[in-house]
């Protein structure tokens, strides 16, 4: 049986990391983080790198911002998808930290299944959804 691939998710609401981490767990390896600096450290302690990494923008502490630019330092190919219920402005600084996709809250469930799917394969580009 092949590994599911391994997501990170990074999210400063309960809610949101309880919802998505169930959605995603049916088909993904999840682990979860309350806070990008949380985020960063569960990046480093694991044992196996996360095939893609999902983080909110808006967090105390270390930002997703801040989450997006160090990843994409240590390690420019792993896909990231930022998710903001901020507005463009906030899009906008994600695709220029190097986020592969941004998505707008409130998103579809199944908008973020067929991102997640499209940059693990590899057949995207940058862009917001």
């Amino acid at each position: 049986m092949a590994q599911k691939p391994r997501l990170l998710l990074i999210d400063d609401s309960e809610a949101t990391v309880a919802g998505l981490k169930s959605f995603l767990d049916h088909k993904y390896e999840v682990s979860t983080a309350c806070n990008g600096l949380e985020g960063m450290r569960v990046f480093d302690e694991t044992d196996t790198q996360p095939d893609l990494v999902i983080t909110d923008l808006v967090m105390p502490g270390i930002s997703g911002l801040g989450v997006i630019s160090l990843l994409k330092q240590q390690f420019p190919l792993i896909p990231i998808i930022a998710m903001t219920g901020w507005g463009q402005l906030p899009s906008e600084m994600a695709t220029e930290a190097k986020a592969d996709m941004v998505l707008m809250k409130p998103f579809e469930l199944e908008d973020l299944d067929r991102s997640v799917s499209k940059l693990l394969n590899g057949k995207t580009s940058r862009r917001a959804i």
